[in-house]
């Protein structure tokens, strides 16, 4: 095991002190540490962390540590290979990164492909790398950034699951607005509401999950559902080119905060070339919920101005547990492109399940 404050404490005596990623569960530990802290900036996704980590080497010329999961190497291919590059600007930096799916280890199956390639990938974008699994190996962080140093070049640190853990207790608890309702409250709602032919599309993380058990459980038939397992950010994009070709079907996309800020920039997209069977829905909890309640401060942006000004026709919010049912059949019988913003209190089912057989699942999808 690798405690996060030694971890850190490694770092610091390396003259790291600035840090940035995108929260993730392997690295929950070192996410919640970094809350609140001095120089740390939660990014939408981890290429803008890769960014802002360039930014910072301009600005003062000390190395920043970017934190990441595996999954999200993709989104910082391009930023690490066209600007931090040994190649290109060579700029230091070390990438912290959550190996989901590590070979010989037991993990899902959205996890499996990254995490059989992540060395490959590495390798093929000139970034050296070391393994952490126990404290003695945190030396090899400070090997690893003499290279950086010397040779100005991205470097990483692999942590699989369950290798970091913290001392660290949090300074703040959860708070439960009592006139806010939950997300499996919406989601039962939405399924005794939606037509037979309906289609759903949901979000990594809880919402799927969530959709899948509450669907199950209540034996409620009506409508089909997609589930994201993967992919974070880009259920919307899924969504909108789904409901521009199944034109006689609505099309419901079940979003969460850190997924719409992950890709913001689909929310134009989508505005702009929707048609009226188009429906958004946000659950809001101003938090990346799945992976450890980290904030996300979605809660300071006006949706309302927002998804007009970009193309969708009406807007809606609930934030009253009180009014879901008049408000969500005021959204569902609406014209698109319809965007519904739920502010949410954060938790989950007990026990919550997990989708499997996803070619199954993808085939009931899209067969009548």
């Amino acid at each position: 095991m690798i405690y996060v404050e030694k971890l850190i404490e490694t770092l610091k005596k390396n003259k790291v002190n600035f840090f940035t990623g995108v929260p993730d569960s392997v690295l929950k530990a070192l996410s919640v540490y970094l809350e609140n802290k001095k120089n740390h900036l939660v990014a939408v996704n981890e290429g803008s962390a890769v960014s802002h980590g360039v930014g910072y080497f301009l600005s003062t010329k000390k190395i920043p540590c970017i934190y990441m999961q595996n999954s999200g190497l993709g989104n910082a291919v391009n930023p690490l290979t066209s600007i931090a590059h040994s190649k290109v600007y060579s700029i230091p930096m070390i990438l912290i990164i959550g190996w989901r799916g590590a070979p010989k280890t037991i993990d899902e199956p959205q996890h499996v492909v990254k995490g059989k390639i992540t060395k490959d990938l590495l390798k093929i974008m000139n970034i050296d790398y070391c393994e952490l699994n126990v404290q003695k190996d945190l030396k090899k962080v400070s090997t690893l950034l003499k290279r950086a140093k010397s040779k100005l070049k991205p470097v990483a640190v692999l942590i699989k699951n369950k290798k970091l853990i913290s001392k660290y207790k949090r300074k703040f608890s959860i708070r439960i607005n009592p006139k806010l309702p939950y997300r499996k409250n919406i989601i039962l709602e939405i399924l005794k509401i939606i037509k037979k032919n309906n289609l759903i599309l949901s979000s990594t993380g809880f919402t799927s999950r969530e959709l899948h058990m509450i669907r199950s459980k209540n034996n409620l038939s009506n409508g089909k559902d997609f589930y994201m397992v993967g992919g974070m950010g880009h259920t919307g994009s899924v969504s909108l080119t789904t409901s521009l070709f199944k034109k006689n079907k609505q099309v419901i996309c079940l979003d969460g905060d850190g997924s719409v800020l992950m890709h913001m920039g689909s929310l134009a997209t989508i505005g702009i070339n929707a048609k009226k069977n188009f429906k958004h829905v946000l659950f809001n909890n101003n938090s990346h919920e799945s992976v450890g309640n980290q904030k996300t401060d979605a809660f300071k942006i006006n949706f309302s101005k927002l998804s007009k000004s970009i193309g969708y026709k009406n807007y809606f919010l609930i934030d009253n547990k009180n009014l879901i049912i008049s408000k969500l059949k005021k959204f569902i019988n609406s014209t698109g492109p319809s965007f519904l913003e739920i502010k949410i209190n954060p938790g989950t089912l007990e026990k919550l399940s997990r989708p499997s057989n996803f070619k199954l699942i993808k085939n009931n999808f899209m067969n009548p």
